[in-house]
Formats: structure tokens, sequence, C-alpha cells
């Protein structure tokens, strides 16, 4: 595990704010009618517009600038030109960039139109499940005790957390050790310190969460094609608790 100096975080701050607002830019055109591949150009504008670099295209093949998984599709999702998003859809994006070296990653759920009290709640417990497991990255708690909480608190409310995808660490590469998973007794790994940057995101079903991986290589939807949501901030631990780095403000 690499721990950051304040000079990384400050480069990691400037880039999850350029992250935060490529966020708030491109929600408004979240709407019925627009193609995921839209979405992702609009994205990749942004990113440039603020003098950052997209950081998943190229990234071990993958073929475009942001992920955009609608409805079954938990993550990874490729944007493309005649996948449109329709009235009670929900969508996924997950979008990461590097600036001055540095990488930080986030992600959010919408919802596209009208959809069902049980969507919405969907969406609210995810987000919710990621501020749980953030609340628990504090210096001298275990790494699964983000897991836990995470787990605990969505399994809790009747969904299903997806055990196949994990967060991350992450800095001066997009994927570092140690991984975080979203599940898992508390009090085991590695012991949380100053200066361990990470990306913490749950994805979450209304079903099983059982997945498997479409003909593109990269899709990823539930098995039993429930529908699921996706959550992801990336974080700074300091001796004063964990600092959100991709948040608006």
């Amino acid at each position: 595990m690499e721990f950051k100096v304040k000079e990384d975080i400050e480069n990691m701050k400037k880039g999850g704010k350029i992250l935060a607002q490529v966020f708030k830019e491109l929600e408004k055109y979240i709407q019925e009618g627009i193609s995921t591949y839209e979405l992702s150009r609009k994205a990749e504008e942004l990113i440039y517009k603020y003098r950052a670099k997209p950081a998943f295209k190229g990234y071990r093949g993958y073929p475009e600038v942001i992920c955009v998984s609608i409805n079954e599709e938990i993550v990874h999702g490729i944007p493309r030109k005649d996948r449109v998003l329709k009235n009670g859809d929900i969508v996924s994006i997950d979008i990461g960039l590097e600036y001055n070296g540095f990488y930080v990653d986030s992600a959010k759920t919408y919802s596209v139109g009208e959809v069902s009290p049980l969507v919405l709640k969907l969406i609210e417990v995810t987000e919710s499940a990621l501020w749980k497991g953030i609340e628990k990255a504090r210096v001298g708690n275990y790494l699964s005790d983000i897991s836990w909480a995470i787990q605990e608190y969505v399994e809790k409310n009747g969904f299903s957390i997806i055990r196949d995808f994990t967060g991350h660490g992450i800095g001066r590469n997009l994927h570092e050790p140690p991984s975080v998973p979203n599940f898992g007794s508390p009090g085991q790994g590695p012991i949380l310190v100053e200066g361990l940057a990470l990306a913490i995101e749950p994805m979450v079903s209304i079903g099983d969460y059982k997945v498997k991986i479409l003909d593109d290589g990269w899709t990823a939807v539930t098995l039993d094609g429930s529908l699921s949501a996706h959550f992801e901030h990336t974080i700074i631990i300091t001796k004063n608790g964990p600092e959100v780095l991709t948040q608006e403000g």
C-alpha cells in the first residue's frame, strides 16, 4: 500500500474537485432520449475542459471514457450510440480521471423520469451504504470494518450486496492495493493508517448478488435480471477522519 504525502493529497483534492464538477455538469444531460455514447462524449469534453485526462479509455483495453450501466447492468457498461435512456430507467455512471499524475474515481446512480418507490429506495440505500463505509475509514480501524458497515446496512434494508467487484486503493495508479470488499466480517485485514487513499464503491441489487459478464467482455449484469445501483467516492484517511475528495463543495 502506498501512503500519500501532503503534495500527493493536494493533487488528488484538485482532481476530486474537477471530477465533482464534471458530474454536476453532466447530470443535466441524463434524461430520456440521450444515448450513452452522447453522455460519454459530453463527459470527455468536460474532463478535457478542466485540463484533466480520462482514466478509463484504454485502461486494460476498455474502449470508452466512462462506464454507463442501465437497470440490471451493474458496472462497466460500454457507451453505445444505440443504447438510449428511457423513462423508468436507472443509470449508473462511473467516471475516473487523472490530474497531474494522480487518479480519482467516482460513481453515481440516477433515475430517469418516473421510477417506483422500491427503485428509489434501492438508490437511496446504495448511496447511504457508501457513507456508512466511509464513516469507518478511520485511523486504527480494520479494512473490513468498512466492508461490514456496507454489507450490514444493505442487507438490513432487504437488498443484496454485489460480491464480485470491490473498491480499491487509488493514487498514482487507478487501482492500487488494497482491495476494499463490500462484504465481510469486521476486524479483519490491514489496519487503516493516515495517508491511505481509497475508492469505496458499493454495488447493490434488488434481487440476488450473483453476476455474469456479457459477450462484450466488460458489462456485468445481475444473473437474475434484477435492478442494481452503484455509488463511489475517492477518500483519503486523515488523522481527523475520512476526507471525501470527489463530492461537491
